[in-house]
């Protein structure tokens, strides 16, 4: 069947109707059991969403221990931990702290207080913290070292490493920091968030008679974190040095004539969550830039210190910084680890690294006889990254700015990349005439200023450049293209559920849709419709649509499961995603479980929902699957009595996507498309035994071990092997 031509057996009008037909005949013939008794909103149903974040960081950390992996790879998952945790207190705590002050009373669905879950927190990170330096210390530095990768303590180092280190300092180091003494005209120093300092104890007066006895020493970012020795001066093998032992090593360079009794490193998180007041504000873009000037300078939510530093000292630093000895964390090592994921491009060691792979193009896109228009005419296009090209993507966006019949794209931007093929492409096609029209989203966090950037870029160029809606963030991802075929307009579109980002799309599992189906791009049109005008919402033929029927639209799905299931048929739902949070939906899988209906979730990160719990989720299992790319793929699979119905998403099942963002969730309704697409996203997940982790009751995660017989099934690398070297 052509992709013009697909059944309309997924209008969401029609489907609703059907729905509540089946229901009133249902109740007929097989009135539903009685409801049970048990309260689906008691708090202990429901998993802390912190708590769970951390325990999706905990899996990321236990990759350093994974022995199957190569090491200069588990070095990484270690750096990857880090950032996380990084984020997690700019953002999350950050949160819990806001309301702790604010709101103290308020509750989640799990029936914590903001204080309550700050308290277990402080708890896990502790534990988690301290491990990451161990697996550092104890498992990985001897190991990069038995393949001659070495990280030389100051009492290692020889005279000649000592001299050329000093000869660094002096020449590389020492010229752009400037030493702090902390006295009354030298107050304590406003530091930067996640900046590197260290503070230096000292005795004696300088050259103004001054004493002091603290100083306060900042290392620009511009500074690298590890140093690499030259070979010359080395036995064998790569040889480094932590540019904080280089600083310890030489830091009374710094204090001439004084005496330096101690040097400790620490760093301060900030909280890093910007807030514009969009009702208040006539440029959107303006108020970011000034927002985006005091980021480095939010409240403070952590300090991580040396462990051998004096309490005398951390009690000072933390007095300073209005903070308490719940958000001290003492390291075992280099404050910051994800500074060093430079390690990897730093050493020439290729059998140390992931094997590089190629990923493959459609068949129906490699013929360079067809234009990509004629070829989605006749066919929709499923793409799998990365193990299938982004460059096909950036060809159909590229084949559109320069096909002449082109009058106009419409494009969503929520990460791009600061040099970006897709952002390039779209200023090629407003240079030559075409109508492009951009929708950008300002407030993806951390993105800001790179977004701010290539807007005005793309307005420069003659774009239409709009920020969405006030007070929702524009998530979905899709791109339509408008052509003039014989006289009549056609649409054609990519949807996906990832961002058009060349970089990620290298290291994400995502999945998109090439397509003509005039339904669906008739849909993806009226989206922009509402992004870019006003009015009231339209009616979609075929996609689900945050904030207005996606959320109605899952329950609905959920409640047709649920009544084949009571109809004694098959009733099974299959959902992957990266967090689910939202208490509607988790409760409505809980009632779908108590009916029988067999659920699977594969959920990356965050899940707020208990599986295996007696008579409410017995029905239902969860697993999260930690590995080379980072999961991003969101699909949903509805059984439907044997007429299966399966979408992909943009949005996560989290209040922030249901509510506060406008998402897009579509069907795949080419039979061929949506089996492979089940088949490369959930069910080889379901198989995999060797990186996949199971969630207990308890919230506790159990890795999955291949048993005796059993052949291990890593997913993505059954994906990398049957995709890659495969052309179709």
């Amino acid at each position: 069947m052509m992709a013009s031509d697909t059944s309309t057996s997924l209008d969401q009008s029609d489907n609703t109707e059907e729905i509540k037909a089946l229901a009133s005949y249902l109740e007929d013939i097989h009135p539903p059991t009685k409801k049970s008794l048990i309260d689906l909103k008691n708090p202990e149903l429901y998993i802390n969403r912190e708590l769970s974040f951390l325990q999706f960081n905990w899996r990321v950390l236990q990759q350093a221990l994974d022995e199957d992996l190569p090491l200069l790879e588990r070095i990484r998952f270690i750096f990857i931990f880090s950032n996380n945790l990084d984020e997690f207190f700019e953002v999350r705590v950050a949160s819990l702290v806001h309301w702790a002050n604010h709101h103290p009373e308020r509750l989640g669905p799990d029936g914590l207080t903001p204080l309550q879950a700050l308290a277990e927190i402080s708890k896990t990170c502790h534990e988690m913290v301290t491990e990451q330096y161990r697996i550092f210390n104890d498992v990985l530095l001897p190991q990069l070292a038995t393949v001659n990768i070495h990280f030389l303590r100051r009492s290692l180092w020889t005279d000649k490493q000592a001299q050329w280190i000093k000869d660094y300092f002096i020449n590389e180091v020492a010229p752009v920091i400037s030493p702090i003494g902390l006295d009354l005209a030298h107050p304590f120093p406003r530091l930067v968030n996640k900046s590197l300092h260290f503070i230096v104890a000292l005795e004696g007066k300088d050259a103004f008679g001054r004493e002091s006895d603290f100083a306060v020493v900042h290392m620009p970012r511009s500074l690298p974190r590890i140093i690499q020795l030259p070979k010359h001066l080395c036995r064998k093998g790569d040889n480094f040095v932590f540019l904080s032992a280089i600083i310890h090593a030489n830091a009374e360079e710094l204090f001439p004539g004084m005496k330096v009794k101690g040097c400790y490193q620490f760093r301060l998180t900030r909280d890093s969550d910007l807030f514009v007041d969009e009702d208040d504000v006539e440029d959107l873009a303006n108020a970011l830039k000034l927002e985006l000037q005091s980021r480095d300078f939010g409240t403070s939510v952590r300090l991580e210190l040396a462990d051998n530093c004096p309490d005398k000292i951390a009690q000072f630093l933390l007095q300073k910084c209005n903070l308490t000895e719940q958000e001290l964390y003492r390291v075992n090592g280099p404050v910051n680890l994800n500074r060093l994921l430079s390690l990897s491009d730093m050493v020439e060691r290729p059998e140390l690294k992931f094997k590089s792979f190629t990923p493959s193009v459609p068949k129906l896109l490699r013929a360079k006889s067809s234009s990509i228009f004629s070829v989605l005419k006749q066919h929709d296009i499923l793409l799998h990254h990365p193990y299938q090209s982004f460059e096909s993507v950036v060809n159909f966006i590229r084949s559109a700015a320069a096909d002449p019949d082109v009058l106009a794209i419409k494009q969503t931007l929520y990460r791009s990349g600061s040099s970006s093929p897709v952002v390039e492409a779209l200023i090629d096609a407003a240079r030559s005439g075409k109508e492009v029209t951009a929708v950008v989203e300002l407030r993806a966090r951390f993105d800001e200023q790179a977004n701010i950037e290539f807007a005005n870029k793309l307005q420069d160029a003659g774009a239409l450049v709009v920020y969405g809606v006030v007070g929702y963030k524009t998530h979905a991802k899709l791109c339509v293209v408008t052509r003039r075929e014989k006289k009549k307009l056609r649409h054609y579109t990519h949807l996906g559920t990832g961002n058009y980002h060349a970089g990620t799309a290298k290291l994400y599992t995502d999945v998109g849709l090439l397509t003509a189906n005039k339904k669906l791009c008739d849909d993806a049109q009226r989206v922009f419709l509402q992004l870019t005008g006003m009015g009231k919402a339209y009616d979609m033929k075929l996609m689900l649509q945050a904030p207005f029927t996606l959320h109605s639209g899952l329950i609905n799905l959920i409640d047709q499961e649920i009544l084949h299931k009571r109809a004694g048929k098959e009733g099974v739902i299959k959902l992957r995603m990266n967090s689910l949070t939202e208490a509607t939906l988790i409760e409505k899988l809980y009632e779908a479980s108590q009916a029988g209906v067999e659920i699977d979730l594969i959920i990356r990160g965050i899940c707020c929902l208990r599986p295996g719990l007696k008579n409410i989720s017995d029905n239902i299992r969860v697993r999260s699957i930690v590995g080379r790319f980072l999961e991003h793929s969101r699909v949903f699979y509805f059984a439907n009595n044997g007429e299966p119905q399966v979408f992909a998403s943009s949005a996560d099942l989290m209040d922030r996507n249901l509510y506060h963002r406008v998402e897009t969730c579509f069907p795949v309704t080419d039979e061929k498309l949506a089996k492979r697409l089940v088949s490369e996203t959930i069910d080889i997940y379901l198989q995999d035994n060797s990186q996949s982790w199971e969630l207990h009751s308890d919230g506790r995660y159990i890795k999955n071990v291949a048993v005796d017989g059993e052949t291990p099934i890593r997913a993505q690398k059954y994906l990398l092997d049957h995709i890659c070297p495969s052309s179709d």
